[in-house]
């Protein structure tokens, strides 16, 4: 059998390959190594060709590749390259998916979670960019929904959707499946929408101020607010009396109000409207997701409030 004009058996075409004589004959059947010619007893025989043949439908084989495929390539229908790039984005999906589930069982493991909430994590942590997305916007609609809210508040609410990366680490798993679970509560929902009724109120009453002022007042109230403790300066001390009194005439020019005791009344009651520490973890949540910094707005306002109670 020398030259490329020998044929082989089944059982020669084996032992060269390395392969065994039933995954050879089950292709043979599907058509991807045809034989070349047949004995007079009707045992098949192949040519040169199809060591060739075999080791290329092997190699496609242990990457995943179908026999239908191959048999595409081997008829020329498609390449070997075009076969590749798609599978090699098959794989890069599987990949994500098998990260996807490590990160989950880390999570589990970590937070001793029960069956129950191990398959809620697991069906939270699989839903597609397009699904989380979609839960964020139901909540958005759901609890904004007929209300005149500032469309920048709105417009910032959707641009801050929470995108797992393709390896998430557990904390980011954890952070998903809480916001998911608040934003689908009715209780958070009917607070969020009870704070945004009183925010439109306020801006009724007072104007709706300059989306850079506002900023920049926040900004104000954060950082000295923070400096103050830090330099553990207790916001119902009479030494806090000062930096409350500042804070509190910024924001009665802001509102484009006279500060006073009535002010005072009014701005406690809108910052104590306003400030769910659910509203604080959800911005908190979504930052552990997207790696963002984490917001300080909610300690800043705690100081001011308990300063302007014992105001």
């Amino acid at each position: 059998m020398d030259g490329d004009t020998s044929l082989y058996s089944i059982g020669e075409l084996a032992r060269l390959t390395g392969l065994t004589v039933k995954t050879i004959r089950f292709w043979s059947d599907e058509g991807v190594v045809p034989p070349a010619d047949r004995t007079p007893a009707g045992y098949r025989l192949y040519g040169q060709d199809a060591l060739a043949r075999l080791g290329l439908v092997r190699t496609l084989r242990d990457l995943g590749v179908g026999l239908a495929t191959i048999r595409q390539v081997l008829e020329r229908e498609v390449t070997v390259a075009e076969v590749a790039a798609v599978h090699a984005e098959a794989l890069e999906t599987q990949i994500r998916t098998l990260r996807l589930r490590q990160a989950v069982l880390r999570a589990v493991a970590g937070r001793g979670s029960t069956p129950e909430e191990m398959e809620l994590m697991h069906t939270l942590a699989h839903l597609t960019d397009r699904e989380r997305r979609r839960l964020i916007h139901d909540f958005i609609d759901n609890a904004f929904e007929g209300l005149d809210v500032d469309p920048g508040f709105l417009a910032t609410l959707r641009d801050a959707m929470p995108v797992l990366p393709d390896d998430p680490a557990p904390e980011q798993v954890d952070a998903w499946v809480e916001l998911a679970g608040l934003v689908q509560d009715e209780d958070f929902r009917a607070g969020m929408r009870r704070a945004a009724e009183d925010q439109i109120r306020a801006r009724d009453e007072a104007g709706q101020p300059e989306p850079d002022e506002a900023r920049r007042l926040a900004d104000l109230i954060r950082e000295r607010t923070a400096e103050a403790r830090k330099a553990g300066l207790a916001p119902e001390s009479e030494a806090a009396r000062p930096l409350v009194d500042e804070l509190a005439r910024q924001c009665a020019g802001l509102a484009g109000r006279e500060d006073g005791p009535e002010f005072r009344r009014w701005l406690l009651e809108r910052l104590e409207i306003g400030n769910d520490s659910r509203y604080e973890r959800y911005w908190r949540l979504l930052a552990v997701i997207n790696g963002w910094p984490a917001p300080d707005m909610g300690p800043a306002v705690e100081w001011l409030i308990a300063g302007l109670r014992a105001a």
